[in-house]
C-alpha cells in the first residue's frame, strides 16, 4: 500500500474532493467559456453589428438542403468538448503528450453526452488524465504507450457513461423547467439560493448550471440571417486561409 501511495505522489496524482470538484471542475469553466460562450458572443456581435468577418460562413458541411454553414462562432462552438478536456487536464498537472491526447476525449464524451456532455467530459477527462499521467514516462515508446492509454481510456469509457450522463442531465434539466413553469416564483428563488450558494464556494457556478443545461451542441448549427456573407474556403495552410478571408473581406 504504500509503495502504491509513493507512485501516486510521484505522478502528482492526488484523489481528493478539492483537485476533482475544484480545480478540475474551475477549469472545466474556463475551457467553457475559452470555447461555447465566446463563439456566442463573436456570433451576437457579427449579427447585430453586421460585421462580415464575424458574420461571414467560414465553410460548410453537406449539400444542398441538408448543408450546415459555420460560422466563426460556430466553429470556437464546435471545440467545447477539447476546450473543457484540455482545460481539466491542465488542472490536473496533466504533462503535454496527456494534455494533447485530451483533445479526442473531450470531442467524443461532448458528442456523446448530449445535454450532459460538460459533466461527462468532466468524469472521462478526469480519468483519462489520471491514467494517462500514470503511464507518462514509464516506458521507452512513451510516445505511442500514453496517447494510446490515455485516448483509449477516455473514449472508451465515453462510449459506457456519456450517454447514461447526458440523459440524467437531461431529466434534471427537464425537471427544473417543468417546476419552474409549475411555480414560476418558488422556483425561482429555490434556483437563485442554489446558484447564489455555489457562487460563495470555490466550485464553479457555470461549471454545474451548463453540466443541467440545454444541449450545447446547438450552437453547432447556428441561425445565420439571410444578409450574412458566405466565404467557402478551401482546406489548406493557415497563413492560406488568412489571406482568402482577407481579399474576400475587404
Amino acid at each position: 500500500m504504500q509503495r502504491f501511495r509513493d507512485f501516486l505522489k510521484r505522478k502528482d496524482i492526488e484523489i481528493s474532493l478539492r483537485r476533482y470538484g475544484i480545480d478540475a471542475l474551475g477549469a472545466m469553466a474556463q475551457g467553457l467559456f475559452c470555447s461555447l460562450l465566446i463563439g456566442t458572443i463573436l456570433n451576437t456581435l457579427g449579427q447585430q453589428f453586421h460585421i462580415g468577418f464575424l458574420n461571414a460562413i467560414i465553410f460548410t458541411l453537406g449539400k444542398g438542403e441538408a448543408a450546415v454553414g459555420y460560422t466563426i462562432g460556430g466553429c470556437a462552438s464546435l471545440m467545447v468538448g477539447p476546450a473543457m478536456a484540455v482545460a481539466i487536464g491542465h488542472a490536473l498537472h496533466a504533462p503535454a503528450m496527456v494534455l494533447f491526447s485530451l483533445v479526442p476525449v473531450g470531442f467524443a464524451t461532448n458528442a456523446m453526452g448530449g445535454a450532459g456532455g460538460p459533466l461527462a467530459v468532466l468524469v472521462t477527462a478526469v480519468i483519462a488524465a489520471e491514467f494517462g499521467k500514470a503511464v507518462s514516462k514509464e516506458t521507452k515508446v512513451d510516445i505511442l504507450v500514453t496517447p494510446i492509454v490515455t485516448i483509449l481510456v477516455g473514449i472508451g469509457l465515453a462510449m459506457l457513461v456519456a450517454a447514461p450522463i447526458g440523459k440524467g442531465a437531461s431529466w434534471v434539466g427537464n425537471i427544473i423547467m417543468w417546476a419552474t413553469e409549475q411555480q414560476p416564483f418558488v422556483m425561482g428563488i429555490i434556483v437563485s439560493v442554489i446558484v447564489g450558494i455555489a457562487l460563495t464556494l470555490p466550485i464553479s457556478s457555470a461549471a454545474i448550471c451548463a453540466a443541467n443545461g440545454g444541449d450545447l451542441r446547438e450552437p453547432l448549427k447556428p441561425t445565420v440571417p439571410a444578409d450574412c456573407q458566405e466565404i467557402t474556403l478551401p482546406w489548406g495552410s493557415v497563413m492560406e486561409t488568412m489571406v482568402l478571408l482577407n481579399v474576400d473581406l475587404m
